[in-house]
């Protein structure tokens, strides 16, 4: 980039770091952004800041929100016995559009990783266990991701959870609608064979 002006450079290098963005998919960005009219430049530069200035994490859930406790932890609506633990914030929304869960969240902000040097107490782990002593949560829902370290997550919560008399359940692991078990790998057959239900 030793031709490029250095404020291009610059912003291309900072896009770069963001996830999912290589370093050409960045210099598309930055020349899309040095094209487009200076209020869209601006708009995008001010969601940035205020996102960065207004969000902080709900005292019940955990969860980014702007007001506390966030949206879902208020809402009478919703089912507040049963408790659904995330990893992060971003897995909440694809759960919420499925329109099938009406209870609430709990997030981790991470899972156990030996490697990295992540153990049960670098999470939110306590304030979970805080939030199931009332008494008044029937049910929590791991729903972790599917790798190694996410399981070990989900055994050591079923481990603390249980001897509490709060019935610990896990997302269904198998096939994806629409997909053909020629294709599928031996782990996620195995899983669909193991959570299969009865019509």
């Amino acid at each position: 980039m030793r031709f490029v002006a250095e404020p291009i450079a610059g912003l291309i290098e900072e896009l770069n770091k963001l996830p999912g963005i290589g370093p050409k998919s960045a210099k598309r960005l930055a020349y899309h952004l040095l094209r487009s009219p200076d209020e869209e430049a601006k708009a995008l530069a001010e969601a940035i800041l205020t996102v960065k200035e207004r969000i902080k994490l709900c005292s019940i859930c955990l969860n980014n929100t702007d007001c506390d406790p966030c949206r879902i932890c208020q809402d009478k609506e919703r089912d507040h016995s049963k408790i659904c633990v995330v990893e992060k914030p971003s897995d909440i929304l694809p759960l919420e559009q499925t329109g099938k869960y009406n209870g609430v969240y709990h997030v981790l902000h991470g899972t156990i990783s030996p490697t990295q040097g992540v153990g049960p107490e670098e999470l939110k782990i306590k304030e979970l266990l805080a939030r199931l002593k009332d008494g008044s949560v029937t049910e929590v829902i791991v729903a972790t991701n599917p790798n190694v370290e996410s399981e070990t997550m989900a055994m050591y919560l079923q481990h603390l959870i249980t001897p509490l008399g709060i019935r610990v359940t896990r997302l269904a692991r198998g096939l994806p609608f629409g997909a053909e078990l020629e294709y599928a790998d031996d782990l996620t057959l195995g899983q669909a064979l193991e959570n299969r239900r009865e019509f």
